[in-house]
């Protein structure tokens, strides 16, 4: 089967590609090694997996959102909700522009062990990064009142980004 080249994007994909369960598999073989029926892609260290399809390397999870919901607008991105960039089933995928899908990345380590809470001068402080200006929420005697405080400041400044 051939690919045609005319038609919108999201309409290649769904001629090349077959959608199960966060997967992507091929619905026409290309050679000895990609069969019809076999995964579609190749797995990275980050855990996002790349195929190669019309001349260029597409990340699977853009793929699979234009096949079920158009072309990626311009300057946006296609953000992993639960964070797990291997984790590709359409429900766990959303638009998000760069300063929101900075806001759901995994979390830098701290000395605490608890995102956005750090040891500092025998207190914990409290500081979240939102729309690249830093803020400071507060220094705690108390673990779990500064994990509460930063939870609370990830609602606020984060919203629906906000990753618990």
């Amino acid at each position: 089967m051939a690919i045609t080249l005319d038609g919108t994007l999201a309409d290649r994909f769904n001629e090349a590609f077959e959608y199960k369960a966060g997967e992507l598999y091929w619905k026409i073989s290309r050679t000895n090694a990609i069969r019809a029926g076999s995964v579609a892609g190749t797995a990275y260290p980050r855990g996002y997996r790349r195929v190669y399809f019309d001349g260029k390397t597409w990340a699977v999870h853009r793929i699979i959102w234009t096949m079920f919901h158009g072309e990626i607008p311009p300057k946006m991105q296609i953000d992993h909700i639960n964070g797990i960039a291997s984790d590709n089933r359409i429900e766990n995928l959303r638009l998000a522009n760069n300063a929101d899908n900075a806001k759901n990345r995994n979390p830098r380590k701290t000395n605490t062990g608890v995102r956005n809470v750090s040891f500092v001068n025998n207190k914990y402080r409290v500081a979240i990064q939102s729309n690249n200006d830093k803020i400071y929420c507060g220094a705690f005697d108390n673990l779990e009142l500064a994990e509460l405080v930063a939870m609370e400041a990830r609602d606020k400044f984060h919203g629906k980004f906000a990753r618990i």
